[in-house]
């Protein structure tokens, strides 16, 4: 499960365009925690800290506590905005999770037992179709991914989520159709070898 992460921040004594850029300027990034019948509170973060976290791979499944003037916020990162062209963090939204909330969550996907896909093992490529899958859990048992086994999967042959086993407390947010998550495809040099070998014995 993610752990806990804590992200030290201060308040913001003025808002608008210009109060953000004098703080990007001083390596701060603007933020907002809101939600949870409460006031929107405008915070500033440090952008090495902010960055750092965000490298980690799970800041957006994770529960963040945002300390601020000595009071935890427990919340979800619900959007990042970043520079187009430095990819700097420039605003970031915090929603405020009570003890015990549900929340919905993108997690990645990872494979495992790529050797055991026959599949796989006759030059076939592991097609990824969704590298995260949308959940809902409790707060506290976010997965930090959700692994799938690649055993037994052939050439042509689909990975849908009814393949996929879950921790216990966590379920899909999509509930209306068993979608494809990835599928073991044919690469083309294969394909047009093993097309020549039946024409072949055809004729």
């Amino acid at each position: 499960m993610s752990d806990t992460l804590n992200l030290p921040a201060e308040t913001r004594e003025r808002n608008g365009k210009g109060a953000s850029r004098d703080l990007r300027r001083n390596g701060r990034v603007p933020a907002v925690v809101y939600g949870g019948k409460e006031e929107p509170l405008s915070i500033h973060l440090e952008e090495k800290e902010l960055t750092r976290q965000l490298m980690t791979g799970h800041f957006f499944n994770s529960i963040i506590e945002v300390e601020v003037g000595g009071k935890k916020y427990r919340t979800q990162p619900k959007d990042v905005a970043f520079h187009p062209v430095s990819s700097r963090p420039l605003h970031v939204d915090f929603l405020r999770v009570a003890k015990g909330a549900t929340v919905h969550v993108n997690v990645p996907v990872v494979f495992e037992n790529e050797e055991a896909s026959p599949g796989l093992k006759r030059g076939g490529v592991l097609n990824v179709v969704r590298h995260e899958l949308e959940l809902v859990c409790d707060a506290e048992k976010i997965p930090h991914e959700i692994t799938i086994d690649l055993t037994g999967f052939d050439l042509g042959e689909s990975i849908h989520f009814t393949h996929v086993t879950l921790p216990k407390g966590v379920e899909s947010a999509i509930t209306d159709r068993d979608f494809t998550i990835a599928t073991i495809a044919t690469p083309s040099a294969l394909r047009s070898a093993e097309g020549e070998e039946a024409e072949a014995e055809a004729e």
